[in-house]
């Protein structure tokens, strides 16, 4: 039969009301006997009843933690160091993938909600902005993280993605390139860096082509694909310089470099953002703009703990600042390789 606290407390010899205070590590007791109750919750495999605790007001230490795709490595690697500061602060994390897909995150919403999970962070864009009402409505903390819906006057964290776009452009245009195409995604954030991407292009006095911007959804296959949108027998003039909204797009750029045998960068500079495991591991490695990971992600479980122990929004705006982290994959415009375009445009 499972152990309850009250089997706990007669072995002990102590009240219910000391077991409780040693769980929740409350109270003034002798460290003598906070460490026999530890050790006999250990001997009898006793496990507190979290959603029981949650019924009296003392929370469940769990939180909820919605992305949009746990396989896109800047978000697996935001949920590892969300999850790892979470156990540092005595807390459990429950991720949930969206998939970007509304009636997922109903769904992922509700349960977590029925598992009475203290606090919530939702990473990037959410589809139905109602969910997220209802949880401010109700009153559960709740901490935003790179997300894309401003009208929310809530505690946010985010990346400076006007200056990563600026500062991505900035670079090629140092370099010399003056033709530089833009891959980004389906989101508030990539709209910002367009943003940055156009405006480096006025300081240098250079004017953007429209058809060198093209929107995708994150993947390396997705990447590949802009790529041959680029290069292809309609283009007569293809980019010098792609700079992608995210590492798996420059990936998958590199890759159809190769595939077409385009040398990167002596023939195509390609510029990635967010500084993940996949930058390293491409050869030569990823130029990228680097977002602090890690930083992002304790400061998100801070400011969500905060807010659960002191039961109101901090309406916090935290803004981190983007990092130009140059590698192998950008160079100067090669102003002589106009005959392997051409070699490439005879071939397809």
């Amino acid at each position: 039969m499972k152990a309850t606290i009250y089997d706990v407390a007669k072995k002990a010899g102590v009240s219910i009301a000391t077991v409780s205070k040693v769980i929740n590590n409350t109270g003034n007791m002798r460290e003598s006997t906070r460490q026999r109750v530890i050790e006999i919750m250990k001997e009898m495999n006793y496990r507190p009843n979290m959603a029981a605790s949650a019924l009296t007001g003392k929370g469940t230490k769990t939180l909820g933690l919605l992305i949009p795709d746990i396989s896109n490595p800047f978000f697996s690697e935001m949920a590892r160091t969300i999850e790892d500061r979470a156990h540092e602060l005595g807390m459990s994390v429950i991720i949930c993938s969206t998939d970007e897909n509304d009636e997922k995150e109903k769904k992922y919403v509700e349960l977590l909600r029925d598992k009475n999970v203290d606090g919530f962070i939702v990473g990037a864009s959410f589809k139905d902005k109602r969910v997220l009402q209802s949880l401010i409505k109700d009153h559960i903390p709740l901490v935003l993280l790179t997300h894309d819906d401003v009208s929310l006057d809530i505690t946010r964290v985010s990346i400076d993605d006007f200056k990563g776009g600026y500062e991505a452009t900035s670079h090629l245009l140092a370099q010399g390139h003056r033709n530089i195409a833009i891959i980004a995604e389906h989101a508030y954030s990539s709209n910002i860096r367009i943003t940055g991407y156009k405006e480096a292009h006025n300081i240098y006095g250079d004017t953007c082509k429209e058809e060198n911007i093209l929107r995708t959804f994150a993947s390396i296959e997705n990447g590949r694909s802009c790529f041959n949108q680029l290069f292809n027998r309609t283009n007569p003039s293809p980019p010098t310089a792609i700079f992608a909204c995210n590492d798996q797009l420059a990936i998958g750029v590199i890759q159809g470099a190769k595939e077409k045998g385009i040398d990167v960068p002596v023939d195509l500079s390609v510029i990635g953002f967010d500084n993940t495991i996949l930058a390293t591991t491409t050869v030569p490695g990823l130029t990228t703009i680097s977002q602090p990971i890690s930083e992002m992600g304790e400061r998100t479980v801070d400011l969500l703990v905060e807010e659960i122990k002191r039961g109101e929004s901090l309406k916090e705006r935290v803004v981190f600042t983007p990092e130009l982290i140059i590698r192998g994959t950008t160079s100067k415009v090669n102003k002589n390789n106009k005959w392997k375009q051409n070699i490439y445009l005879e071939n397809g």
